[in-house]
């Protein structure tokens, strides 16, 4: 039909159009694969059903033992297609009364390999659940070395895989058990005698992640025993205030406004925490979204 036309200007004008359109739906693929390849990022769920057999996924649901909800069991009624469970509280360190501490490079070690990831795939995390607990495993396999540019969340988690009505199913696919060789970053994680320390010395900064009313100690803490309060000198984001009704993330112009409300300092490095470093991680998270060179840093 183009070469139909007789007049050079009408050819002109397709050629023109024509050209503009190529590079309309260039630019959206590199901007697509630019969001998609960034430092520590999300996914959203149109991207991770187009590369469902491309990546490893990883159902990290963990849930507060108050709601009464078990993970696994949700799991195995459904959950996305070729997902793997990880179960937070088996896969962190089991000889202590604390939870979801890290455990030891060699458990890790194991870990993965029952799970056949290996060093080099791409994961997707997600969850089914209040605290987006996907984003601990997210940390867990940072702070043991996986490269932070193939270790992405999957935005909005399971509820928005849901309610986008894409695929579900309750098949359980079988593993192959890898070779997977962890490498510790030491420097993400701080210690009771570090955090005490800075107190004093006020080297870095302590954002807490939990509620304003359990930060106050107005309320108590869900686990038996615990002490309410705060760290002296920590300050207060509760994780909440970064996440959608439906379990996205604000956006990062949001995000930066909430950190900024803080009135921090942000040439210190930032170390968050919260009941159990599971929220904690949630705002590790965000902040990379602001800070492409932040490497998160939790107190476990």
């Amino acid at each position: 039909k183009y070469y139909t036309k007789r007049t050079k200007g009408y050819q002109e004008k397709l050629l023109l159009k024509f050209q503009q359109s190529k590079i309309i739906v260039l630019l959206k693929n590199i901007i697509k694969n630019i969001s998609k390849k960034d430092k520590m990022s999300l996914v959203n769920v149109d991207w991770l059903e187009q590369n469902l057999n491309n990546v490893k996924i990883i159902d990290c649901s963990w849930h507060m033992p108050q709601v009464q909800r078990n993970g696994y069991e949700e799991y195995k009624k459904e959950h996305i297609p070729n997902a793997i469970f990880f179960d937070l509280d088996k896969n962190s360190k089991i000889d202590t009364d604390l939870p979801h501490m890290l455990t030891d490079i060699n458990s890790w070690e194991l870990i993965m390999n029952s799970m056949g990831i290996s060093n080099e795939d791409e994961i997707v995390i997600y969850d089914n659940s209040d605290v987006i607990s996907s984003c601990r495993c997210w940390y867990n396999l940072i702070y043991f070395g996986h490269d932070p540019k193939l270790v992405h969340i999957l935005d909005g988690g399971l509820q928005k895989w849901k309610s986008e009505n894409k695929i579900l199913n309750n098949k359980i696919i079988p593993t192959t058990v890898s070779n997977y060789k962890a490498i510790e970053n030491k420097k993400l994680v701080k210690n009771k005698q570090e955090i005490d320390k800075n107190i004093y010395s006020n080297e870095f900064e302590v954002i807490d992640a939990r509620s304003i009313e359990r930060f106050t100690g107005k309320v108590p803490e869900p686990r038996m025993g615990l002490r309410s309060g705060s760290i002296k000198g920590s300050l207060c984001l509760p994780f909440s205030e970064l996440i959608n009704d439906d379990h996205t993330f604000i956006s990062k112009d949001k995000i930066l406004e909430k950190f900024k409300s803080l009135d921090i300092d942000f040439n210190k490095n930032l170390i968050f925490t919260c009941g159990s470093g599971v929220t904690a991680s949630v705002l590790a998270l965000a902040y990379s979204l602001i800070n492409a060179k932040y490497k998160p840093t939790i107190y476990d």
